[in-house]
Order: structure tokens, then sequence, then C-alpha cells
């Protein structure tokens, strides 16, 4: 457990990093949910931090993460204002589970998964690429564990993202790796995100990633990048929620 930090004088305080979770957190919903839009003056730190109940050392040092955050713009002598979404780190953890969790169009999660799509596609079709029997043997075994839980839902899509994983090991690309892991990340633990799987969902995911791993074990990179491709976006669809529409 964290202990609390100390002044100069030994007091014992908590962190700032304790205090301002909360305040953080709840400042990127407003700006998530719309409720300070692009353009929109936050209101001064003093009142903030009354509404809050923290010290203005709290607010400020709130302040510095959502600007890192891309989310606002501090500007000396004209206050703080949103940016619009198209300024904010979407990788930042707390901005994408912001994002995900009030996505009631679905939108967000529909273009996660193009994005998702493209990336590991491109990472399947690498993995073809270079592929040899080690890299055949690890696939096969991934997708042998798949199967063998069929009818264990959680077990299937642990077993389901770990072959995604091993391809994405596999392709020996760090950079789009990292992307698609915090992508996958914090969708999967979204409602919305897992859907409705409906009839014989997972022996179709099973046989999608039987053919992404045919591809790839026969070195077809544009198989395997279309095969990859197909079974992201197909299963997003299968198991896609009714929504409200995009305004």
């Amino acid at each position: 457990m964290t202990q609390p930090a100390e002044h100069a004088g030994g007091r014992a305080r908590t962190p700032i990093d304790r205090i301002g979770a909360t305040v953080l957190n709840e400042l990127v919903q407003s700006i998530v949910t719309g409720e300070f839009g692009p353009g929109d003056l936050l209101p001064p730190e003093s009142v903030i931090s009354v509404q809050f109940g923290v010290s203005r050392t709290v607010i400020r040092e709130t302040m510095k993460r959502l600007q890192e955050k891309g989310m606002i713009t501090v500007a000396q002598g004209r206050g703080t204002h949103v940016n619009p979404s198209t300024s904010w780190n979407v990788l930042d953890p707390s901005v994408l589970s912001a994002m995900i969790s009030n996505d009631s169009t679905l939108g967000v999660l529909d273009d996660l998964s193009v994005v998702r799509s493209a990336l590991e596609a491109a990472m399947a079709a690498a993995a073809a690429r270079t592929v040899d029997d080690d890299a055949r043997a690890r696939l096969r075994e991934d997708l042998d564990a798949m199967a063998e839980c069929v009818d264990d839902s959680a077990a299937f899509r642990e077993a389901d993202l770990q072959f995604h994983r091993s391809v994405m090991a596999l392709s020996d690309n760090a950079l789009a790796e990292n992307i698609a892991r915090v992508l996958i990340k914090h969708a999967v633990g979204s409602d919305r995100f897992t859907g409705v799987d409906p009839a014989h969902a997972f022996e179709l995911t099973l046989a999608e990633h039987e053919k992404i791993l045919a591809a790839i074990s026969s070195g077809d990179a544009e198989a395997a990048r279309i095969a990859m491709s197909e079974h992201i976006l197909g299963s997003w669809t299968r198991r896609r929620l009714p929504s409200k529409k995009r305004s």
C-alpha cells in the first residue's frame, strides 16, 4: 500500500496522485461527454477547487495532466479552453476508457475495430513473411487451446486473445503491437464491445483463426492480411449491439 508522502516539516500527507485521481477522471468524463465542449472555457482553478473540495495545487496538477492528454489548452491570461477530440491522446488509458464507456452510438468501437483490423492485418502479413517451424507450432498450440475451451466463454476469449498476441509478437513490429494491445485492453472490458455472440459464434471464430493460421503458415502475406482483417471486422459485425445513430 502506498504510504503518505511527508511535508518538509515531517507531517504526513496524502500524495497528490491519489487525491487528484477522482478529480482528473471526472473532468475527463465531463469533456468526453460534452459537458464541456470544444472551445469551452473551464471554470477558474478557484471555482473547481471549491467544487471538488481539494486544494488549488491539486487542481493545477490536474490541469497539467489534462493538457498532457491533449484535452485542454492553458493560455496565460486567457483561461483554459477545451480542445476538440481530434487533439486528444486517444491511446491514453483514461481518455480511451471514457470514450468507450460513453459510446452510446458505438461509433468509437466501430472506428476502433477498423483501426485494429488494419494494424493486426499488417502484423499478420509480416508474420507470414518470416514464418518458420517454431512460429507455426506456436500458433497451432494457441489455436488448439481455443478449440479445447470452446464451451467456456471466458477461457475461449482469453485463448483467442493469446492467438492474436502471438501473431503480433511474430510480426516483430513493436509500435503496431503496442497500439493494438492498448486498443484491445480498453475495449475488452466493455459490455458494448463484447456484445452478444450469435449461435455458433465460437465455431465461426475458430474457422476464421484456422484460415489465418493457414495463410501465415504457408507464407502467403496477402492472404494472411485479408484473413485477419475479415476476421476482426466480421467478428465485430456479428456481435455488435443495436445502437443509437450517430448525430
